[in-house]
């Protein structure tokens, strides 16, 4: 069965009365961007140009893999310096520290070194030779280390302080950011009926010249067959609205039985081990989405959900249904809605 969400509020942009929709893509983040738009043809190029510019812009800042980005430059800095950090890297790590604050450290931007421990950074990857998962006594010194004080950070002169090797991590929120990158560029332009993707995060705008929203179906669970519980597909009509899904399908390692996700509890300093498989999220911000899909599924069912509803996050999750092939759906208040709608 297919299920319609619709959004809550309808934008002022009427839908466009002429115009095709043109697409673009490229490569940003280790993943592709996509984008469709509606537009003149003759604008393509240019409009490409400048959205790659947009990515390429929140890497030369953000990115945990280029080793000459602002933000391993500030990994590599030395304990006790203060360093100006450019608007926009201000703007995301700001905003992840008040994520990390509101879910109790479930989310955690400055984890860095526990997701290079478990092999999921750009050295000492879980997929390459002579890698093993850290022991008790490695997980207990990683988390010791980081108990030397959090960043500061001063929001008048966009200032933060290394502690003292402190690894930043924003790959779970800078992808999004990228997301809304990409849609203020557009409007910036003019455009305001789009479609843009970073790495299946999304965010729509406007309609097409046919006067239809942009429609994308939640991301699904691959290996997961629906239940009476979680009953199929759901689409959304993405109308001034961003979506991004966090799972523990994406990546993810065997060792003997035990499965060890990417998703790491930055409390515990391991994989998550609960039974949520995804948690997706549908804000008005990308960036938003992309940081509570992941808070939310390290959280767990009832926790992740019970936030979910103390924030008004519109929020799916879908549960692992006691070990058998079947998942179990889990939706917000706000989500719901939308469903009502």
């Amino acid at each position: 069965m297919r299920r319609i969400l619709l959004p809550q509020h309808i934008s002022e942009h009427p839908a466009p009365g002429a115009g095709v929709v043109l697409s673009c893509d490229g490569l940003s983040m280790g993943t592709t961007w996509r984008a469709r738009l509606v537009a003149e043809p003759g604008r393509l190029a240019a409009l490409r140009q400048g959205l790659q510019q947009q990515l390429d812009a929140v890497v030369r800042q953000m990115s945990h893999w280029e080793p000459d980005s602002d933000l391993a430059r500030f990994n590599r800095a030395p304990a006790g310096s203060w360093h100006t950090l450019a608007p926009a890297f201000f703007d995301v790590l700001s905003f992840a520290m008040e994520v990390q604050r509101d879910s109790g450290g479930a989310y955690d931007p400055c984890a860095g070194a526990l997701v290079n421990r478990w092999g999921f950074g750009p050295d000492g990857r879980f997929d390459q030779p002579g890698f093993h998962a850290p022991d008790d006594a490695a997980v207990a010194a990683l988390l010791a280390a980081r108990a030397g004080g959090p960043v500061l950070l001063e929001h008048g002169t966009r200032r933060a302080r290394q502690p003292g090797g402190v690894l930043l991590d924003l790959a779970s929120v800078a992808k999004g950011y990228g997301v809304d990158c990409l849609a203020r560029y557009l409007e910036r332009q003019g455009i305001h009926h789009y479609l843009v993707e970073v790495g299946g995060e999304l965010r729509g705008a406007g309609s097409k010249p046919d006067g239809q929203p942009w429609w994308v179906a939640l991301e699904q669970v691959g290996d997961q067959a629906p239940t009476a519980s979680a009953p199929g597909e759901m689409v959304l009509a993405l109308h001034g609205l961003a979506v991004a899904t966090s799972g523990d399908y994406r990546r993810y390692f065997n060792l003997g039985d035990c499965r060890f996700s990417h998703t790491l509890d930055p409390r515990s300093g391991r994989p998550i081990g609960h039974a949520v498989a995804s948690v997706t999220v549908v804000h008005t911000s990308c960036m938003a989405a992309d940081a509570w899909s992941t808070a939310l599924t390290v959280l767990g069912p009832e926790a992740g959900l019970a936030l979910a509803e103390a924030r008004g996050l519109a929020a799916r999750l879908l549960v692992r249904d006691g070990g058998g092939d079947g998942l179990r759906e889990l939706l917000s208040t706000q989500l719901s809605r939308m469903l009502d709608a």
